[in-house]
């Protein structure tokens, strides 16, 4: 379950794809600094592709199934489990100035060694205390608190459960204890009871109802196991099974995210806002090198400048981003791109500075300008890798590869 569309594949017992399907579904930007998803809208983009998957695979084949979401989006639900609203993504601004007083109220230094990450505008929880004095109807109608993970294992008819891995992007999870931390629900106004049962990821939450399975298009017997925010099920994904190696992701978020054996805090992670929680893999451990605006800028872009090779790619029944791309020139841009069209990500966290474009002439190109907006994201990302290999990550992964 992704910020922009939603993915189901089928995989043999080889790990070799059987089928596939996808669904894209928009963001809202409906409100200033707000940025939600449909919650609805997605559940049912995410049964549609389940449906779609499990149909093109031999008969009765899928047995599993696990859950990769988004980091941070969350939603309130009420009762009988409905959501009271949009869930809020990453990049939702609006609550910035929480993060700021939360964070200096509890200390944020004492945040970083109990959640492993330090305060920024992104994580639920200063985007539940912004709900809380800005929406006291829908706070006062919240049964539960659920990531996308939870709320579609509910919809698969099984008792809620989110992973270590995406409990700790919301920043109520102690790290260190693996469980919810007291000390912050209660300073937010929370209970146990709001939210899901974390478990570590590979764990088996439940069997799929038979009712549940048939609208869904799964045979009976479908054992649904805990999966992961979806940066390190990516990376699992990808072959990052021992300490030392790293992913690299291109998406709606641009990320980096390495894998280290033991649970590392420290001063200049701290000061990179690098943050540090549970791995994919039992009793490892990852960070998140990141630019929020990422691959949003490639879309951004095709969305307001790239119409003729939407037209064109619709006719040819292409992708329109192989058409834009291939209209890149091959030298460097002459224009300079300071990336931070969403909130910057790693290392600076910075909401308040906008993004910009430099050189400007009115000789400039479409393809200069394409050029040198993946070029700004290149060089945030090519820093943040910088960073990381002269941290603690870095010096102990040149150790344990060693």
């Amino acid at each position: 379950v992704g910020s922009a569309g939603c993915k189901a594949v089928v995989f043999d017992s080889a790990g070799s794809v059987r089928s596939s399907a996808y669904q894209e579904y928009p963001l809202s930007f409906a409100y200033p600094g707000g940025a939600e998803l449909d919650c609805e809208r997605v559940l049912n983009a995410c049964a549609d592709v389940i449906r779609t998957a499990a149909a093109a695979a031999p008969a009765d084949a899928v047995r599993a199934l696990a859950i990769s979401a988004l980091g941070e989006a969350f939603t309130l639900v009420d009762p009988n489990g409905r959501p009271l609203r949009g869930a809020m993504v990453s990049m939702d601004a609006r609550a910035a100035e929480y993060a700021k007083t939360f964070g200096d109220r509890f200390g944020g230094e004492n945040l970083y060694r109990l959640t492993g990450h330090t305060p920024y505008l992104m994580y639920p929880l200063f985007k539940l205390l912004w709900i809380r004095d800005n929406e006291p109807a829908v706070w006062a109608r919240a049964e539960k608190i659920y990531c996308f993970e939870e709320l579609l294992t509910a919809r698969l008819g099984i008792e809620p459960a989110i992973s270590w891995s995406l409990a700790s992007r919301t920043m109520l999870f102690d790290i260190q204890r693996r469980d919810w931390s007291d000390a912050i629900l209660d300073a937010v106004g929370l209970t146990r009871a709001q939210l899901a049962r974390a478990l570590p990821s590979g764990s088996l939450a439940g069997i799929i109802p038979a009712t549940a399975a048939r609208a869904f298009g799964l045979p009976d017997g479908v054992r649904v196991a805990v999966g992961g925010h979806d940066q390190p099920c990516a990376a699992l994904g990808a072959g990052v099974t021992t300490p030392g190696k790293a992913m690299y992701a291109t998406g709606t978020v641009e990320c980096v995210c390495p894998a280290f054996s033991e649970l590392r805090l420290s001063d200049d992670l701290m000061r990179a806002n690098l943050c540090a929680y549970h791995y994919t893999m039992p009793d490892m451990y990852t960070t998140v090198a990141f630019s929020l605006t990422g691959g949003n800028i490639l879309k951004g872009y095709s969305d307001q400048f790239a119409k003729p090779e939407r037209a064109k790619a619709d006719s040819l029944g292409v992708s329109p981003y192989d058409l834009i791309l291939r209209s890149m020139p091959d030298a460097p841009s002459p224009l300079t791109v300071l990336p931070y069209f969403a909130p910057s990500g790693t290392p600076h966290f910075d909401a308040a500075t906008p993004g910009a474009v430099i050189g400007l002439r009115l000789t400039s190109t479409r393809e200069e300008l394409l050029k040198a907006l993946l070029e700004g994201v290149a060089y945030e990302i090519r820093l943040n890798i910088d960073i990381l290999r002269s941290s603690e990550i870095g010096r102990a992964s040149c150790r344990e590869r060693v």
